[in-house]
């Protein structure tokens, strides 16, 4: 078999930060002053979202997983320095543990504007912060492909970055209750499987054409052939509380690209299966995380959730090495010894019972292991 080239899996990362009031611990409008300050010194790597206790920051392209963490942890490094100086605090959670979205500013934007404008009070009440990674592709066709495939592994790799336990002063009995609030919109969740970059942007037209949206970026499944770049984006997963568990999943997702590929290229396809079985283990990762069972469709019994990570890592292990992510990997390992974010932030709760005590908590995490 021909040597395969693994340089094409370029990782492109995406977080978005909450912005709080060191004093009340509540979510607070940073009036796009953190924005401001911190396009002086990273251009356009950091931007306003629809809230404006909200701020997103994005890596350039990294060619491999120790750049991601460079720049992931550049990025933390300066908005945490910037909120600092503005008087304002920053912590990373898929919700925050009590803030009420009915408080929270709306940006000011055409875009955010006519979001709201048509979702109404789901676009309001979308107050979550996500993880996007891009996985970059040599064409649209494999990235379709690839897509397809990767569809499967979503529950597993949420289940691991699971970090929204509360919401609005509430614990929801979910390890990640982000997805259940942003469900509310439309063209969401796990898609359906395209039998060719064709068939998915005629997909695209047809929703253009008969104005269901205006553009692709409109769709937020849970992973996309990206509309514009030649990567496949995930976006399933809640933002991680560390810099080391976000280039996990970063890792974790290149791999699993990575490996698809492979099989590819020796004529061999990962089993596809239906969006709506993937659903039942996205449900059960969201509710259990790590600790649930999800559904192992070849065997078609329920395995421990745990058992089933330690597969796809076997699954991985013979492209960790060509993509050099291997000790990014093994913080896999101190996921499933620690928890993860929403069982840290149980834990905190369970012995403070006190939201407070969580959100400080979330904070001081903000740059824990870079």
């Amino acid at each position: 078999m021909a040597n395969i080239s693994y340089k094409n899996f370029t990782i492109g990362v995406e977080e978005e930060y909450m912005v709080l009031d060191p004093v009340s611990k509540e979510l607070k409008s940073h009036e796009q002053k953190i924005v401001t300050e911190g396009q002086k010194v990273i251009k356009d790597k950091v931007k306003a979202e629809m809230h404006q206790a909200v701020v997103e920051v994005g890596t350039e392209i990294c060619q491999n997983i120790d750049e991601a963490f460079d720049d992931v942890g550049t990025l933390r490094k300066t908005i945490s320095q910037i909120a600092n100086d503005n008087g304002f605090w920053v912590g990373a959670s898929g919700t925050h543990p009590f803030s009420h979205w009915e408080n929270q500013l709306i940006t000011d934007h055409a875009r955010y504007n006519e979001i709201v404008n048509e979702l109404q009070e789901a676009a309001r009440s979308n107050l979550i912060f996500g993880l996007h990674v891009h996985v970059g592709m040599e064409s649209r066709e494999m990235a379709n492909h690839i897509a397809n495939s990767t569809r499967y592994f979503l529950p597993h790799i949420y289940a691991l970055s699971t970090n929204s336990p509360f919401w609005e002063g509430r614990q929801t009995g979910y390890k990640s209750f982000r997805t259940k609030v942003f469900d509310k919109f439309p063209r969401t969740g796990i898609p359906e499987n395209f039998e060719s970059i064709e068939a998915y942007e005629n997909f695209v037209k047809l929703l253009v054409k008969t104005n269901c949206i205006d553009n692709a970026k409109k769709i937020w499944w849970d992973l996309r052939v990206h509309p514009f770049f030649n990567t496949v984006e995930f976006r399933i997963c809640d933002v991680p509380m560390t810099v080391p568990e976000t280039i996990c999943i970063a890792a974790l997702f290149q791999a699993i690209c990575a490996k698809i590929y492979k099989l590819r290229s020796q004529n061999l396809n990962f089993i596809q299966y239906s969006r709506a079985l993937i659903n039942e283990n996205k449900w059960r990762a969201s509710r259990y995380g790590i600790d649930g069972r999800l559904i192992d469709f070849g065997k078609e019994e329920e395995v421990n959730t745990r058992v089933l990570i330690y597969e796809l890592l076997d699954f991985v292990d013979d492209v960790l090495d060509p993509l050099n992510s291997r000790h990014a990997v093994n913080h896999v390992g101190q996921i499933l010894e620690h928890g993860t974010g929403a069982d840290r932030q149980l834990k905190i709760y369970t012995e403070s019972n006190n939201l407070t005590s969580v959100v400080e908590y979330i904070h001081s995490q903000f740059l824990h292991g870079i």
